[in-house]
């Protein structure tokens, strides 16, 4: 487990918070966080056995399998989560796939699939949850971008166009839901070491490069952004919306 966070947030506790792809990475350890401020979690993801092995080493996270691609299910669970809470107070839209490719080799179905992978969903669940977020009065969405599109990495370039994307669509969302209390913030994460990153892109010497170019010379974890994401989460963040919070020790 990846040390997510020393401070305590009391605004937290016994909050209803709901992480996409929260099976693993960064997500994982947002559910783990989450469960030490005395939250009820609800996680969502398609890798099934990664997700209930979590689930089963945390009392207060329960794992839900669904695929964001396909919203119809999606909003089935997001109603299913709210009949059984009566409530969702906070929402991260973590889920997301920086698969690699040939701007050459993209085509129509794999350009719609990267963009149902990494944005399209943020706006669905983000739709789903603030009905009832308007009508309680009060509640923090949280969308995941990357600053793979400040620094417009090559070799992704439909990733990097869908978490441009998400940016914009923190500006309109924390516009739309405003007058009703709702607050909607992005976290940029830079180059986190999380397992997957580090056994298919994240070489010693990729590694080397990120650290010349990062302005502070330490190595990102889960647990960096994590902790991001429980200060947008709680009232210590109550004036914060329609923002990016970017954590790259510098890298951009």
């Amino acid at each position: 487990m990846v040390e997510a966070a020393a401070a305590r947030y009391d605004s937290l506790a016994g909050r209803v918070v709901v992480i996409t792809g929260g099976a693993s990475g960064i997500g994982a350890t947002m559910v783990e966080a989450f469960v030490t401020q005395g939250c009820r979690v609800h996680f969502l993801d398609v890798q099934t056995k990664e997700g209930q092995a979590l689930a089963s080493q945390l009392a207060a996270a329960r794992f839900h399998d669904c695929d964001l691609r396909d919203i119809d299910a999606l909003r089935r669970t997001i109603a299913a989560i709210e009949a059984d809470t009566g409530e969702i107070d906070v929402l991260i839209n973590n889920a997301g796939n920086d698969d690699r490719h040939d701007m050459f080799a993209i085509e129509p179905d794999y350009w719609r699939d990267r963009m149902a992978t990494n944005l399209d969903h943020q706006f669905f669940v983000s739709q789903a949850v603030a009905r009832g977020m308007k009508a309680r009065g009060r509640g923090s969405i949280i969308l995941m971008s990357s600053t793979s599109w400040l620094r417009g990495r090559p070799g992704m370039a439909a990733y990097t166009a869908a978490k441009a994307a998400v940016v914009g669509l923190t500006r309109t969302l924390a516009r739309e839901l405003g007058e009703d209390g709702v607050r909607i913030n992005c976290i940029v994460p830079g180059a986190i070491a999380t397992e997957r990153q580090t056994e298919l892109w994240l070489t010693p010497d990729v590694e080397r490069e990120v650290m010349n170019a990062q302005a502070l010379k330490l190595r990102l974890d889960a647990g960096h952004v994590a902790r991001m994401a429980l200060f947008l989460a709680s009232e210590e963040a109550g004036a914060c919306t329609g923002a990016q919070f970017v954590v790259d020790a510098g890298l951009s």
